[in-house]
């Protein structure tokens, strides 16, 4: 109970008492001391020991339980700290991640990225080309100080090897790898132009011709013959003026009736150094479809052939075959 007197209590006292309570005028002009302001908050308890268990709250007459009190200030500014460390923990972790694998996406081959693989477009798979080395202090074909072109390089080595999958054609071996003129010569129709060609090569110098043929899966039949000569200058003479004047092949292939100069033929494949020519049969193609190229690269003369009997010679291996071959020779 509280030790404040009730109303009762107070209408009760003595009338002397009241009487006492009262002041006199004198004393009542007297400054009083002030009384001590009064803290309006509810007294406070004394607080558990941190270890003392809080006990159960229980609901009283349909009223809500009391809620404990909350964690305290500091306590809730770390909390806050630590969760805002764990999210920019991660944010920098997928940050990371996701950097990677750009980076990892843009170092691989479009092939080997899921979804963006580059379907097959019918070229070759070729063995790694490496060049013949020189002889020491030989300069390349087509160096400034080389005013003949010579391809100081072993002329066999310098033929493009078969693809994968290919059967090799023996018989245009040769006797230790040199294949002789008149087997080049049968590549060409017309036996008058034949020994028209013959005559003019023997007296342009040739010195010999190394050449390698093969068979590839679907048919498709390759032929190259690289023809080496004097100078540069004899090889720019017989390409303008015996096989491709006026921008037609001067001598027709054997398998052809008419053939046209290929002017899809992609620019940006040529190869520094290295004249080309390309043609394609023109339909109907009979018995079998022909492609086939000149290249001039410094003292030596290329002719390259491909043949599909019942089909079609597609453009792609063909030109793929072209391009590398100049590169050997360039």
């Amino acid at each position: 109970m509280s030790d404040q007197p009730t109303i009762e209590q107070q209408g009760a006292r003595a009338p002397q008492a009241v009487e006492e309570e009262q002041q006199s005028p004198q004393d009542a002009r007297q400054p009083q001391p002030a009384a001590a302001p009064q803290d309006p908050r509810p007294p406070q308890q004394p607080e558990a020991a941190p270890d003392a268990p809080r006990e159960p709250t229980a609901v009283r007459d349909g009223a809500a339980a009391d809620v404990p009190p909350g964690p305290p200030a500091a306590e809730k500014d770390r909390r806050v700290l630590r969760a805002f460390l764990r999210w920019t923990a991660a944010v920098v972790v997928f940050a990371a991640v996701g950097a990677g694998t750009a980076y990892g996406i843009t170092r691989m081959e479009r092939t080997e990225v899921p979804g963006l693989a580059t379907q097959p477009d019918g070229r070759w798979e070729y063995p790694e080309l490496t060049k013949p080395p020189l002889p020491a202090g030989s300069p390349g074909p087509l160096a400034p100080d080389n005013a003949s072109g010579a391809h100081y390089a072993d002329l066999r080595a310098l033929v493009l090897p078969a693809p994968a999958g290919a059967t090799q054609d023996t018989a245009l071996r040769g006797k230790d790898g040199w294949l002789a003129t008149k087997d080049f010569l049968a590549e060409y129709a017309d036996e008058e132009e034949r020994q028209e060609f013959s005559d003019r090569l023997l007296d342009d110098g040739l010195r010999h011709i190394a050449a390698r043929g093969w068979t590839t899966p679907d048919g498709t039949r390759t032929r190259i013959y690289l023809l080496r000569f004097g100078t540069a200058a004899v090889v720019d003479g017989i390409m303008a003026d015996d096989m491709v004047p006026y921008g037609t092949p001067a001598y027709r292939l054997r398998g052809t009736e008419y053939s046209d100069y290929d002017d899809g033929f992609p620019q940006a494949s040529e190869v520094k150094g290295v004249q080309r020519t390309t043609y394609a049969e023109s339909e109907p193609y009979g018995d079998e479809m022909v492609r086939h190229a000149y290249l001039a690269a410094g003292d030596t003369l290329a002719l390259v052939v491909q043949s599909h009997k019942g089909g079609t010679v597609a453009e792609v291996p063909f030109r793929q075959t072209v391009v590398l071959q100049s590169q050997l020779l360039g």
